[in-house]
């Protein structure tokens, strides 16, 4: 069977708030045409979201049930595509993960360390919590989904790593495991303002179903 992986990861947030009409024009369009693809091919839609689906204002970990209400212009894109991708297609598979990290691409990993190189003093908001997701252990998820004898089980799901931060411990974490020299400094949002409003609190909640799908796949992914 042929897999379909939608991964539209959009990291510069900033020029998406600034460009916020003509992505959200394109991204039906975008949409639109994969659909089409998975209709033709017979093929499995894997749609990946993000935690910013939920306006943060919530003290517990986000079930999948629960009311979405984005802040942001990236939020509300990725929204609008979940809402697609349901309406269209009620066999695909949406992944919801969060803080996603690895060696590749633009991260708060390599941000960090590439900050850590270039100055002594750094600050970094200590009132955003979240969970980071290591890109390779949601691939091993995903390929694992893929492999299985059941085959997709169609819904949305939640997907991170395991620990619940905020970006300034995991900046020190960051500057802990290269022994960096350099200071971190703690600030809140409000000291570190930006067009793109980010939630303050985005933890997901990744125990649905786990008896029959993720706790298999979360053991796997380590």
């Amino acid at each position: 069977m042929t897999i379909v992986l939608i991964v539209l990861l959009i990291l510069q947030l900033i020029k998406l708030n600034q460009k916020r009409k003509k992505h959200l024009q394109l991204m039906p369009m975008q949409q639109q045409h994969l659909r089409e693809f998975c209709y033709q091919y017979n093929a499995g839609f894997i749609h990946f979201s993000t935690d910013y689906v939920f306006d943060g204002n919530g003290n517990k970990p986000y079930q999948e049930n629960d009311a979405v209400n984005p802040v942001s212009v990236y939020g509300a894109s990725k929204l609008e595509g979940e809402k697609l991708v349901m309406q269209e297609d009620p066999n695909a598979v949406i992944i919801r993960t969060s803080w996603v990290f690895s060696s590749y691409g633009k991260n708060f990993v390599k941000t960090m360390i590439r900050l850590m190189q270039e100055k002594e003093q750094i600050k970094v908001v200590n009132d955003q919590f979240g969970c980071p997701t290591y890109a390779g252990d949601l691939a091993t998820v995903v390929l694992t989904m893929i492999c299985s004898e059941k085959g997709l089980v169609p819904g949305i799901y939640h997907y991170c790593n395991e620990g619940i931060t905020n970006w300034f411990s995991f900046a020190s974490e960051i500057k802990n495991q290269i022994n960096s020299p350099c200071e971190i400094l703690p600030i809140d949002t409000s000291g570190y303002p930006t067009p793109a409003k980010r939630p303050a609190y985005s933890v997901l909640d990744c125990t649905k179903d786990k008896n029959h799908l993720f706790n298999r796949y979360s053991r796997l992914a380590g």
